[in-house]
């Protein structure tokens, strides 16, 4: 079923940024915003190979799970594009993109997302944030580090932890369902927006009523009223309401507006839980007769060998699995040392063997090669990347990186 409503896109480079990164898009079912970043070409790039990538899923889906699946490869697929591009252009090493994506499917909203744009709902008076930022600031605001108005101006704001760009291939996409009614109202914008105007001065603008394409006016008008430090791009979709439906052409904004110059690429029976949580039964529970004094304590001390049997039971239950799970923290361990990533050590890139995690005290990677590239060296996005770590599948993987990485290097001035 088409989707029923009405919805806008906008785009503007701001009032410092020379040229706009940003690409937005708004179709009949099918709605998103990348925020491109990379140097004067590459933010360009990377978003408009996002919105391309993704432009051929507006139409109907016969399901939610069929949309959610090709959304989720649309989204992942682009980083291959990017990947590609790099490697027959490699002044553009080191872009990257965001993407927010909404696809609508009868009553269902289909979300992906990565990176810091963000997707919001305004429904019955209310602003909700969707999407979660994949920043460094927000880890430290879910770590209860920070507060949210802290974030808004903490130095490292900017600093990305999740992002489409050229060094992982599989990146990690977060992908959902939410269902929708009709007088929702939709907003997906770039951070040029949302870390300029604050959200309760977004939620009046949403509540006033207006058309899509004059709410959209003046949140940006709020925005540069506020300095626009960046790009800001804005994509409103309105679920139903009072409006005209909007139909026909796509509305196609920022970088991906213009032409670009190269080819894109259950059971009853009682089992261990029964067993090792039994329920005590009284041995001298009330009957119909008055048992005499010699059984009585028979069944006293049997009921004594039944509680010392079920705590050996317990307690050799308790071994097993103590020792079922130092077997798989064991295994688990061994696996991880059988993985690379590439990461910061100081002021140079090396090779890590293991996971990014510790377990505890237990770091579970070490330093397994230098590669004596210096992260000064490296481009400002590209630098960030390896700080929050590139993950690899193998030592191969790892080394492919590192060459990309190098590759980089050697392209700065």
């Amino acid at each position: 079923m088409v989707f029923q409503g009405s919805s806008v896109a906008l785009s503007h480079t701001g009032k410092v940024r020379a040229n706009n990164q940003d690409s937005g898009y708004a179709g009949s079912n099918l709605f998103v915003v990348a925020d491109g970043m990379g140097g004067h070409a590459g933010g360009d790039v990377a978003s408009s190979l996002a919105v391309r990538q993704l432009e051929d899923l507006d139409h109907s889906f016969a399901s939610t799970a069929e949309a959610e699946r090709a959304l989720r490869e649309a989204v992942a697929g682009t980083a291959g594009d990017i990947i590609e591009m790099v490697a027959r252009r490699p002044e553009l090493s080191g872009m990257g993109t965001t993407v927010s994506a909404l696809l609508m499917v009868d009553d269902h909203a289909v979300i992906a997302h990565i990176g810091d744009s963000r997707i919001y709902l305004f429904r019955d008076g209310q602003l909700t944030q969707i999407t979660a930022d994949h920043t460094f600031v927000q880890r430290l605001v879910d770590s209860g580090r920070i507060t949210v108005e802290e974030a808004r101006y903490h130095p490292r704001r900017s600093v990305l932890m999740r992002v489409l760009g050229d060094m992982d291939p599989d990146p990690d996409v977060d992908t959902f369902l939410m269902a929708t009614q009709p007088g929702d109202r939709w907003l997906l914008c770039s951070d040029g927006l949302s870390g300029v105007v604050d959200d309760p001065h977004t939620s009046k603008a949403l509540a006033q009523g207006l058309t899509p394409a004059r709410t959209a006016d003046l949140l940006l008008k709020q925005t540069l009223d506020a300095g626009a430090p960046d790009n800001v791009t804005i994509v409103i979709v309105d679920v139903g309401g009072p409006h005209p439906v909007v139909t026909g052409t796509p509305t196609i904004v920022g970088s991906a507006s213009t032409p670009l110059d190269v080819e894109v690429p259950s059971s009853t029976r009682p089992g261990w839980a029964g067993w090792l949580h039994p329920v005590r039964q009284a041995a001298n529970e009330p009957t119909h007769f008055e048992p005499d004094a010699e059984f009585l304590e028979e069944l006293i001390e049997e009921d004594r060998r039944r509680a010392r049997r079920r705590r050996i039971g317990w307690i050799s239950g308790a071994v097993i699995v103590g020792a079922l799970m130092i077997v798989a923290l064991v295994v688990a361990y061994n696996w991880t040392q059988t993985r690379f990533f590439v990461g910061a050590d100081e002021d140079t890139v090396v090779v890590y063997r293991g996971i990014q995690q510790d377990l505890g005290p237990i770091p579970l990677s070490s330093v397994y090669e230098e590669t004596g590239i210096s992260l000064e060296d490296l481009p400002a996005f590209t630098r960030q990347t390896v700080e929050a770590t590139i993950s690899a599948e193998s030592l191969a993987q790892a080394h492919e990186i590192v060459d990309r990485l190098r590759s980089a290097a050697e392209a700065m001035p």
